[in-house]
């Protein structure tokens, strides 16, 4: 990865940009007309984190908020039937439309039962 570069003649920053002249990637500086060839091709990289699963975000003191939406399944830690139900809000293009629950009597974060075990999310 390219570290920043600077202008010797006026300490601005170098950006990079292609001279259709000298067919070749130079960092120029936007003040004055400074400019020298860039030696690293890499101007910019993007690492992508692949996740194979869907995870639970933050669940402290869901079971309290009034916003959320309540549902009658069933909590597998304390048999409670009252839980909040709420969506994961990632935008990873393999998300599906998968509810978490959280038992509003002991916090525990669930999901849907009847999911199959193989495509449930951890929690």
């Amino acid at each position: 990865m390219a570290s920043l570069q600077f202008c010797s003649e006026c300490n601005n920053l170098l950006y990079p940009k292609a001279d259709q002249q000298r067919r070749v990637m130079v960092y120029a500086c936007r003040i004055c007309a400074y400019d020298e060839i860039g030696e690293n091709a890499c101007v910019y990289r993007n690492d992508l984190l692949t996740v194979t699963k869907e995870q639970v975000g933050v669940t402290t003191d869901l079971g309290t908020d009034p916003t959320l939406a309540h549902s009658n399944q069933t909590c597998p830690n304390c048999g409670t039937e009252d839980a909040v139900f709420y969506q994961d809000q990632s935008k990873r293009k393999e998300t599906r439309m998968i509810l978490f629950y959280v038992c509003v009597n002991c916090n525990h974060a669930f999901t849907d039962p009847t999911l199959p075990t193989d495509s449930r999310p951890e929690t």
